[in-house]
């Protein structure tokens, strides 16, 4: 049971890749735990500050299961006009 995590823009960049699996039937917060922990601080800080998707929809509840198949995406705030 795996879902998917793209990394966008500095997430990419900290990350080391645009995409990866995990192990889905955990929460958004345990998965980004386990985020950091794979890849080190520079992801953590970007985690700390980022917005996430799962499958396209803003998540509002860190602690709802992430079911198998889905996709969650790290987006870093972005700056320019």
């Amino acid at each position: 049971m795996e879902l998917t995590v793209r990394y966008f823009a500095g997430a990419r960049a900290a990350a080391g890749r645009a995409e990866e699996s995990a192990a889905a039937g955990r929460t958004l917060d345990e998965l980004l735990d386990e985020l950091a922990a794979r890849h080190g601080d520079p992801l953590a800080r970007v985690l700390r500050a980022a917005s996430f998707l799962v499958d396209g929809v803003t998540c509002h509840d860190r602690r709802a299961l992430l079911p198998a198949g889905v996709t969650v995406d790290v987006l870093p705030p972005f700056a320019g006009g």
